[in-house]
C-alpha cells in the first residue's frame, strides 16, 4: 500500500517536471507573415503550433480568406505542414513567413470552390436549426445589446462597454415575480445584423466538365458556370494557374480564354472583376465573418440542436457535396478507415506529456468525426437514401455499410433498445483501460436515435465481414471449449482486465456439459482480426445485474424502487460509479482487522491503533477517468491515517495478523481471503447462462454480494442522497448546476431509481424544502416514460406510420400528452375526414396515404396517460399531473423534445387551452438524431484542473489562478476551446480575476465561459444559466449596470422556462436584480424582488439560516431607501436575531446588522415624532436629512449572494 502511493506521488512529481518542459515550450511569440498584395500582419504562436495552425489562421482572416492552395516558406525553405514550428531551425520571435501561391492540382481547385461556396453560404440564419455539422447557436450578444427584449430593455450604450446606463431600463413583464406567463419567443432574440445581399445567382459545375484529354494536357483541371446578380451567365475554367473566362456557351464548347484575358489564383478575385454585385456583396460577407467574438464563428466538435426554430426561408443549397464536386468524403476519394485510426490512436505512447497529449487529441479527434460521420449514415439509412447489403431480409433485420462505418438496426422493445446501450457502456470501460500495455481492442461505437429507429454505428474490424468469422471466434462460449493459443491469450488479457473492472471469475457450463472458467460476462466473444489485434464483442453484460429488478423481486420492487410501472426486462446493470458500497466494505474490513488486532498486541501498538481508529478518516475520491465515468481510488488523509495503515499492515504480516485479515475479509465478503478485494459476477441471473455443481457455494456468497450491493444503493445511498440535498451548500449546488441525470449517476444511481426518490420526499418531513427536487424527479420519469410511449407507439414502421403524415403523428402525440386533440389527427380546418374523402376523389387521388388507419390517429389522452403512468386509475389530462408533482408544461415539453428529437416552430403555443389543439403538424419543423457515444476526457487536464480547486479551497488564488490556465491549455490542446471542460477553467479564472477586483479581465473570460456553455452545452442549458449570472455579476462590477440587468433577465427567463420559479436559484437571482435595479430607482421593483427572494429563501433554506438573514437585510436596506422605515426596521431585526444567534455578537455582520437596525431606528423614532407634531398642532417640524449608513458596498452584497468573497489584490 505504501509502495503504491510512494509511486503515485513519484509519477506526479514528474508530471510536474514535465508539465514545466510544456510551459517553456508553450510560450507564446508573434511571426510576421508576408503575404502577397497584402499588409504583413503578425500572428501569435508558440514552439508547438503546427505549421498547417498557422495556415489556417491565414484562411481565417478577413483580407486572406479565400487562398487556400499556399506553402509557407521561411529562409527559402518550404515548411511542411505537419511539423511544429519548434522543429524549424532559426524560427523565433519576429521571424517572417512568406506566403507562396502554388500550383492547382484537381483536387486543390475542387478543395477552393468548395471553401468559396462555404463562404458563401455563411450568411445562411437556418445552418444552426437545419442539422448543419459543427453549428450551434449563441445568444450572447444578442442580449447584451437588448435585442428580441422588446423596448424595455434597450437602452444607451456609452462607453466602450455597452449597458452602463441604467435611467431607461425595466425588466420585461414575463420575468417578474408571480408571472405565470412563459412565452417561447424570447428564448431566441433575433440578430439585428442585416443580412448581407446575395452574391450569385449560381455557381455550378458546368455541363462540358470534366474537361477532355487534350484540355488537361493544357492544365485544365474543371469547368465552372456562373450566373451572376446582373444576368450575366459565364463559363470558368480552372486550370493549374488559377481562374479564367473562356468562351463556352451552352451551346458550344470552346476552352480558350475569353478577351480580354482575366486570370487570378483565387475565384473570388475573377468573380469580382466580373460582377460589381458579387464585390459589394462578398465585402460584407467577409465584414460579417467577423463576429463579435471569436468563438462564435468556430466549429464545435458536437453537434447541438435547437428544440425550437424560426420560421426559416428555404434558400438556394450551396454545400459542395451536392454540386459533383467530389468532396464527399473528406477532400479525397478514399473511405476513412476507422477501426485503424481508432486503434492506432489507442496504442499511441503515454510516456511523457506531450506524448498523452497527442494521444488524447487523437482519440477525441477521430471519436468526434467517427460520430459526425455515423450520424449522417444513420440518417441517411432511416430515410432510405443508401441501399442495405442484405436487401432481401426482413426491413427489421438490414444492414448498412456509410463510408466504412456498419450500421444496424436494434430491435424492437424495451430490451432491443437496452442491448445496444449497454453494449456501448461495456466498451467504454474497455476502452478506458490505461495500464493495459498488451490491451484489448474495442470497436468504435455511437448509438443514434432517430424518427424512432435506434440505429448502432460501429467501426468495421478488419475480417468481421468474411464468411466462416464465427469460426473465428477464440474466446467465449461459442468457441466449444478449444484451448488455442488465441483463447489462452484472451484469458490472460481479461484477467488484467477484470481486476480494475471488478469483475469475479466464475466457471459456466457450455451446452456440450463442459466446464469453462471466464474473466467476463458469459455472452462475451473475442475474436483476432486480420491486423492481429484482440478485439472482443457483446459487451452489454459488463456490469453486475441490479437485482431489486430481477423478475424474483417484483413483488419487493413496488416498495424498494417505487417504480412507475413494471419493466419490462432483466437487463439492468449497476453503474460503474456504484463505487461507494465497495468503500463501505473497505472501512468494515479494516476496523475488524483493527478490532482483531487489539486483542493481541502490546501497550505501545495498541495506543498506536487506538489513536489510528480515532483519527484516521478513509474517504474515496471521485475522479473522471478515461472510462468517461469515474474511477474507484481510496486515499488516506496525510498524517495519523498513512501511518495507522502503515502499523495495519505491517502488523498485519505476522501470524496473528494474517489471521485476522481472513476473518475480516470473511465478514465483508471479499473474493480472497487473504486481502481486501470485492468483486462481481457479472452473469448472476442471466438467462440461460448455467452454472456447474461446483460453483454452487461460490454461486451463493456472489449472489448475497450482489444482493446487498442492491440493498445499499436503495437502503443508503439513495437516502443519504435526499437528506444532502436538504443542506444549503449542497443545494446551492444541485440548484446551480440542475438535478441532472449525471449528478446522480455520479452517486450509482440510474433514471430507473426516479421514483423511488420522489417517494422518499413525498414521505420526508423536509418536504418543502426539497420540492424543487421532487418536480425534477417526476419530470424525468414523465418525460422518459413518455418519450418510451413516443418511440415505440408512434414512430416505428410496425405502427404504420407513414412518412408523409410523420408530422401529424407527432402533433397527435404531443396534443395527446400537453393540450386537447383535435377530432381527427390531420383536421387542421373544421371539415370532416367524409368531406376530405370527397374532395380527394373529385381530384383523383387516393386518400390511403393522407391518413394512416394505424394505432396512433385514435389515441386518445386517457390511454397515452395509462401508457405513460402504467397503470388505469389515473388521469386523462395533463392538468392532474401538473397539480400533484407541480411540473410546468412548458417544461415538460422542452425535455420531451431534447429527448425524442423533435423540433418545434417558435411560436407561443396556448397549452391551458382545453379546446384547441395546441400544435399541428406544420409545427413539427423537423426531427433530429439523438446520439449516444464514447467518452474520452484528457486525465491530465483533469489532474490540473483539481489541483486548481484544491489550492483555491486552501485560499492559494496565485497559485491556483496558474493551475487553471494550465488546465485551459491542456484542456485546449486536446478538445479546442468549444468543450465544457474549457467552460469549467474560464469561469474559475472569472472568479479569481474578480476576486482581486480585476473585473475588466472577469467580464472577458466570463463571456468567453457563456460563449462556450451556449455552444457546448446548450443556450438554455442549466449550466448556461449559471454563466448568465456570473457574467452579470462582473459586467456590474465593471460599471455596465444596464448590460448586468439585461444578463439577469436572462437568467431568469431561462429558468423560469426550465424548472419554474419555484426555485431555490430563483432566490440567487432575484436578490442580484433587486440590488441592481436600485440603482434605477425603481424601489418597488427592487423590493418585489427582494420579497420573492426572502420566501424562496425561507422556504428552502429555513427561517433561520444565513441565507435567509442576508435576504432580511437586503429587503430592509430597499425598504430604508424607499422610507419605509417600520418595515426596515422590523425585516433587520429578524436579520439581526439570525446573526447573533448563528454568529455570534462579535461578528462584523452581527455587528453591520446592528449598525443598521440602530440607524433605520433612529429615523423611525423622528419620522415618527413628525407625524405626531402634524396631528396635534398642524405644522411640520423639520426632520434633519439621514442617508442610510454604509455598512457595506453593493458589491460585497452581490459578492455574498453569489458566494464570492473580495480581496484588494492578488
Amino acid at each position: 500500500m505504501l509502495l503504491f502511493y510512494f509511486i503515485y506521488f513519484w509519477i506526479g512529481t514528474i508530471d510536474g517536471r514535465n508539465s514545466q518542459a510544456a510551459d517553456a515550450k508553450g510560450a507564446v511569440f508573434p511571426v510576421k507573415i508576408k503575404v502577397p498584395g497584402m499588409d504583413p500582419f503578425e500572428v501569435q504562436v508558440s514552439q508547438q503550433t503546427s505549421i498547417h495552425k498557422v495556415m489556417q489562421a491565414v484562411i481565417s482572416r478577413q483580407d486572406s480568406c479565400c487562398r487556400t492552395c499556399f506553402s509557407l516558406h521561411f529562409g527559402g525553405s518550404i515548411l511542411d505542414p505537419q511539423s511544429e514550428l519548434g522543429a524549424v531551425v532559426g524560427l523565433g520571435p519576429g521571424a517572417e513567413l512568406k506566403l507562396v501561391e502554388e500550383l492547382y492540382a484537381l483536387q486543390d481547385a475542387r478543395a477552393h470552390v468548395a471553401h468559396l461556396m462555404r463562404l458563401l453560404r455563411s450568411q445562411a440564419a437556418g445552418d444552426p436549426y437545419r442539422q448543419q455539422a459543427c453549428h450551434s447557436l449563441s445568444f450572447l450578444e444578442e442580449v447584451l445589446k437588448g435585442h428580441g427584449c422588446g423596448k424595455a430593455l434597450r437602452s444607451k450604450w456609452p462607453g466602450s462597454l455597452p449597458g452602463s446606463d441604467l435611467s431607461d431600463c425595466v425588466v420585461p413583464d414575463y420575468v417578474l415575480p408571480g408571472c405565470k406567463e412563459r412565452p417561447l419567443l424570447p428564448l431566441q432574440p433575433p440578430s439585428a445584423e442585416s443580412k448581407a445581399p446575395p452574391c450569385l445567382l449560381s455557381l455550378i459545375v458546368s455541363q462540358w466538365s470534366p474537361p477532355p484529354g487534350n484540355r488537361k494536357l493544357h492544365g485544365d483541371l474543371l469547368y465552372l458556370t456562373v450566373r451572376t446578380i446582373e444576368g450575366r451567365s459565364v463559363d470558368i475554367t480552372a486550370c493549374a494557374r488559377g481562374f479564367y473566362v473562356n468562351r463556352s456557351s451552352l451551346d458550344t464548347f470552346d476552352p480558350t480564354m475569353a478577351s480580354p484575358g482575366l486570370l487570378s489564383h483565387s475565384l473570388s478575385d475573377l468573380l469580382s472583376q466580373l460582377s460589381p454585385a458579387f464585390r459589394r456583396g462578398f465585402a460584407l460577407i467577409q465584414k460579417s465573418r467577423l463576429p463579435n467574438h471569436s468563438l462564435d464563428k468556430m466549429e464545435v466538435p458536437k453537434q447541438i440542436y435547437s428544440w425550437t426554430s424560426p420560421r426559416i426561408a428555404h434558400s438556394a443549397n450551396w454545400e459542395p457535396c451536392s454540386l459533383g464536386l467530389g468532396l464527399e468524403f473528406h477532400g479525397s476519394e478514399q473511405i476513412r478507415d476507422w477501426n485503424e485510426e481508432f486503434q492506432t490512436a489507442q496504442e499511441l505512447p503515454q510516456t511523457t506529456l506531450t506524448a498523452r497529449l497527442l494521444r488524447d487529441h487523437s482519440l477525441f479527434k477521430v471519436n468526434s468525426d467517427f460520430v459526425l460521420e455515423a450520424t449522417r449514415g444513420a440518417v441517411a439509412a432511416v430515410e432510405g437514401s443508401i441501399i442495405p447489403i442484405n436487401p432481401s431480409e426482413n426491413p427489421c433485420l438490414h444492414v448498412f455499410l456509410w463510408k466504412g462505418i456498419f450500421l444496424s438496426l436494434a430491435s424492437d422493445g424495451a430490451v432491443g433498445r437496452a442491448v445496444p446501450r449497454l453494449d456501448l457502456a461495456g466498451i467504454q470501460a474497455y476502452s478506458g483501460l490505461l495500464e493495459m500495455a498488451d490491451r484489448l481492442h474495442a470497436l468504435a461505437t455511437c448509438i443514434i436515435d432517430y424518427r424512432g429507429y435506434r440505429v448502432v454505428a460501429q467501426a468495421l474490424a478488419p475480417g468481421v465481414l468474411e464468411r466462416g468469422v464465427e469460426n473465428r471466434i477464440l474466446y467465449g462460449c461459442a468457441d466449444s471449449g478449444h484451448g488455442t493459443a488465441a483463447s489462452r491469450k484472451f484469458i490472460e488479457l481479461l484477467g488484467q482486465a477484470a481486476k480494475p473492472l471488478r469483475i469475479q471469475k466464475h466457471g459456466v457450463l457450455l451446452s456440450s456439459g463442459k466446464q469453462i472458467s471466464i474473466y467476463s460476462s458469459a455472452d462475451c466473444k473475442g475474436i483476432v482480426g486480420n491486423d492481429g489485434r484482440y478485439y472482443i464483442l457483446d459487451l452489454y453484460h459488463t456490469y453486475p445485474p441490479d437485482l431489486n429488478f430481477q423478475p424474483q423481486n417484483q413483488e419487493r420492487d413496488g416498495t424498494s424502487t417505487g417504480g412507475l410501472h413494471e419493466f419490462p426486462h432483466q437487463f439492468y446493470r449497476l453503474r460503474p460509479e456504484d463505487y461507494h458500497f465497495t468503500f463501505i466494505r473497505y472501512t468494515q474490513f479494516m476496523r475488524i482487522v483493527m478490532e482483531k488486532m487489539q486483542d493481541t498486541a502490546d501497550d505501545g501498538t495498541k495506543s498506536s491503533l487506538e489513536a489510528g481508529m480515532c483519527a484516521s478518516s478513509f474517504k474515496p475520491k471521485s475522479t473522471r477517468s478515461s472510462q468517461g465515468g469515474t474511477a474507484s481510488l481510496w486515499k488516506v488523509q496525510k498524517g495519523v491515517s498513512a501511518h495507522f495503515i502503515l502499523l495495519v499492515f505491517s502488523f498485519s504480516a505476522e501470524p496473528k495478523g494474517v489471521d485476522a485479515v481472513r476473518v475480516a475479509c470473511k465478514e465483508v465478503g471479499s473474493t480472497s481471503d487473504i486481502m481486501f478485494e470485492i468483486r462481481f459476477n457479472p452473469d448472476i441471473n442471466s438467462p440461460g447462462v448455467l452454472f456447474p455443481d461446483s460453483e454452487k457455494e461460490a454461486l451463493q456468497k456472489q449472489m448475497a454480494l450482489l444482493r446487498q450491493a442492491a440493498d445499499f444503493l436503495v437502503s443508503e445511498q439513495i437516502p443519504s442522497f435526499v437528506s444532502g440535498c436538504t443542506f444549503p451548500l449542497l443545494c446551492v449546488s444541485l440548484v446551480s448546476l440542475g438535478l441532472s441525470l449525471e449528478s446522480l449517476h455520479q452517486r450509482g444511481i440510474n433514471l430507473r431509481y426516479m421514483g423511488r426518490i420522489a417517494h422518499l420526499i413525498s414521505e420526508s418531513e423536509s418536504k418543502e424544502r426539497l420540492q424543487h427536487i421532487y418536480v425534477s424527479t417526476s419530470s424525468q420519469s414523465l418525460v422518459t416514460c413518455s418519450a418510451n410511449s413516443n418511440q415505440t407507439i408512434l414512430l416505428p414502421p410496425s405502427q404504420g406510420v407513414n412518412v408523409s403524415n410523420l408530422s401529424a403523428a407527432v402533433s397527435h402525440f404531443l396534443n395527446c400528452l400537453l393540450g386537447s386533440p383535435p377530432s381527427s389527427p390531420n383536421s387542421e380546418s373544421g371539415e370532416s375526414s367524409g368531406a376530405r374523402k370527397k374532395k380527394a376523389r373529385r381530384k383523383g387521388r387516393s386518400t390511403a396515404g393522407s391518413l394512416d388507419a394505424t394505432a396512433w390517429t385514435t389515441l386518445t389522452p386517457s390511454e397515452l396517460w395509462i401508457m405513460v403512468l402504467g397503470y388505469s386509475e389515473c388521469c386523462d389530462r395533463i392538468d392532474q399531473v401538473v397539480l400533484e408533482t407541480g411540473v410546468q408544461k412548458v417544461s415538460l415539453l422542452r425535455e420531451l423534445c431534447l429527448k425524442c428529437g423533435i423540433q418545434l416552430l417558435l411560436r407561443e403555443y396556448s397549452l391551458d387551452n382545453q379546446q384547441t389543439p395546441p400544435f399541428n403538424p406544420e409545427d413539427i419543423v423537423n426531427i433530429f438524431p439523438v446520439v449516444k457515444h464514447l467518452h474520452f476526457p484528457t486525465i491530465d487536464g483533469t489532474k490540473m484542473l483539481c489541483r486548481a480547486q484544491a489550492s483555491l479551497q486552501q485560499g492559494c488564488l496565485k497559485t491556483g489562478y496558474q493551475q487553471l490556465q494550465d488546465a485551459l491549455a491542456l484542456f485546449n490542446r486536446v478538445y479546442g476551446f468549444l468543450h465544457p471542460d474549457p467552460c469549467l477553467c474560464l469561469q474559475g479564472l472569472a472568479k479569481i480575476a474578480y476576486i482581486a477586483g480585476k473585473y475588466s479581465e472577469a467580464v472577458i473570460m466570463q463571456k468567453k465561459a457563456v460563449i462556450i456553455s451556449e455552444r457546448a452545452w446548450g443556450f438554455d442549458h442549466h449550466n448556461t444559466i449559471n454563466e448568465y449570472v456570473y457574467l452579470a455579476l462582473y459586467c456590474y462590477a465593471d460599471g455596465a449596470g444596464a448590460a448586468a440587468l439585461r444578463l439577469l433577465g436572462r437568467a431568469r427567463y431561462l429558468l423560469l422556462l426550465v424548472h419554474g420559479e419555484d426555485h431555490p436559484f430563483t432566490a440567487i437571482i432575484d436578490s442580484n436584480i433587486g440590488l441592481v435595479v436600485q440603482g434605477t430607482q425603481q424601489t418597488e421593483m427592487a423590493i418585489r424582488f427582494l420579497q420573492n427572494a426572502l420566501i424562496i429563501n425561507k422556504k428552502f433554506h429555513g427561517s433561520k439560516t444565513l441565507l435567509t438573514a442576508l435576504s432580511y437585510h437586503l429587503l430592509a436596506q430597499a425598504c430604508y431607501n424607499k422610507g419605509d422605515f417600520r418595515s426596515a426596521v422590523t425585516h433587520e431585526r429578524e436579520a439581526y436575531n439570525i446573526y447573533q444567534e448563528q454568529l455570534g455578537n462579535g461578528h462584523e455582520r452581527t455587528k453591520a446588522s446592528s449598525d443598521f437596525l440602530h440607524f433605520a431606528t433612529e429615523q423611525a423614532v423622528l419620522l415618527q415624532r413628525s407625524y405626531d407634531q402634524i396631528n396635534r398642532n398642524g405644522s411640520c417640524i423639520n426632520i434633519p436629512p439621514m442617508a442610510m449608513p454604509i455598512t457595506e458596498s453593493k458589491l460585497e452584497q452581490l459578492g455574498l449572494i453569489n458566494g464570492l468573497l473580495y480581496v484588494t489584490d492578488m
